[in-house]
């Protein structure tokens, strides 16, 4: 019809003149480096934090699990898509998590848009940090829950939130990162757990960005480290997309809430198991994490390399932002390191708010130390001062 055209055009142009038009940009990739219209650049915009997604053993076992049963689930878990596999992933991510049971969803998205709907409702209350991730708002208004924003990491905001709610709510979830994919900085686990315990609410965190990196690999709820006891964080919820270099989503929790979930999350439920290739990289990926801590610890390290080198706060994870402020401005600076070698996509509201358009450095296992030195005085020379 011509006037969905035309709606989709009209959109589309208020998009343009805000420079906020969003396009897929062809990239292939290898280990580190990626390849932009004939161009090689060194990138710093991935996800990959231990490079797995190209490690010899997992691709391996990618193919191994492939020739022997197929390329895809065929359908739901309930049905016949619970290959065999599945059962070792989710055992292995509650040995790593420190939980009973664990339950692997299609992905990231998929699970928290299905977790929260399950464990709240219209009589419900859900708290959230303000600059949680996009799925989680999404999954809290599914759940027809009052839902209530507290400003980014204040824990006494969240505490003000829940005195004034909480009593006429039957039950209370609070959900937040752990790792903020856009600031690179953590939750106040610790807090928000102390908070949780004194509303008899239910603490959810996404450490889509702390596992594999954070805490030995274990993620943000055991960032402390040491001996020192893990953060009490009874919903773990993650993805597999990450450090782990797979697809896929997960949490782990209680026994109870995982066969909860396989009952009554809708997300779970009503889509397709993983492949099998799929989860058997996850496995094998979390092999690595498991028996490898001193690898899993250097995305920390040279992101560390990098805040040092322009007097930044310290990184808190493997993610590093350089706040330039408006659109244009970002996007002038993120093609200036094009033209030096270097893939830093810019970041552009509404994935932040306006103003803070920024460059999102994402620092991986294998990045030089050199590089990220020539990096850092390209940034401190020509990028701040822009």
């Amino acid at each position: 019809m011509r006037s969905l055209d035309e709606f989709a055009g009209e959109k589309l142009a208020s998009l343009d003149r805000a420079s906020l038009r969003r396009t897929p940009t062809v990239t292939a990739r290898a280990g580190i480096w990626a390849e932009r219209d004939g161009r090689r650049l060194l990138s710093f915009s991935c996800n990959d934090y231990l490079n797995l997604s190209q490690h010899p053993k997992i691709i391996a076992a990618a193919i191994e699990a492939t020739q022997r049963y197929g390329i895809g689930a065929g359908a739901s878990r309930l049905v016949t898509g619970n290959h065999p596999l599945y059962t070792e992933l989710e055992e292995r991510l509650a040995r790593l998590k420190g939980t009973e049971a664990a339950c692997v969803f299609g992905s990231g998205y998929l699970a928290n848009t299905g977790i929260i709907p399950a464990l709240a409702g219209p009589d419900d209350l859900i708290v959230l940090d303000e600059l949680s991730h996009a799925c989680i708002h999404a999954g809290a208004k599914l759940s027809g829950a009052e839902v209530h924003l507290y400003r980014h990491a204040d824990t006494a905001h969240a505490g003000t939130i829940l005195a004034k709610h909480r009593a006429a709510k039957k039950r209370a979830l609070i959900a937040t990162d752990g790792v903020f994919s856009m600031d690179g900085d953590l939750a106040p686990l610790g807090e928000l757990s102390d908070i949780a315990k004194r509303f008899d609410a239910w603490l959810l965190s996404d450490d889509a960005h702390g596992l594999g990196v954070l805490g030995g690999g274990r993620g943000s709820a055991f960032a402390r480290g040491g001996a020192q006891a893990p953060y009490e964080v009874p919903l773990q919820m993650g993805t597999l997309s990450k450090a782990v270099g797979a697809y896929g989503g997960y949490l782990c929790a209680s026994r109870a809430v995982i066969d909860f979930m396989r009952t009554r999350a809708r997300t779970f439920i009503y889509s397709t198991g993983l492949p099998p290739p799929v989860v058997a990289a996850a496995i094998a990926a979390l092999d690595v994490i498991e028996t490898e801590p001193a690898y899993a610890a250097e995305p920390l390290r040279k992101a560390r390399l990098f805040t040092r080198a322009l007097n930044l706060p310290e990184a808190q994870s493997a993610i590093v932002p350089v706040i330039v402020g408006e659109t244009e401005a970002a996007l002038s600076a993120s093609e200036l390191l094009r033209e030096e070698g270097f893939l830093v996509v810019a970041i552009r509201p509404p994935t932040v708010p306006a103003g803070t358009a920024r460059l999102r450095f994402a620092f991986t296992a294998q990045h030089p130390d050199s590089d990220i030195d020539r990096l850092a005085g390209i940034v401190r020379q020509r990028v701040t001062r822009h």
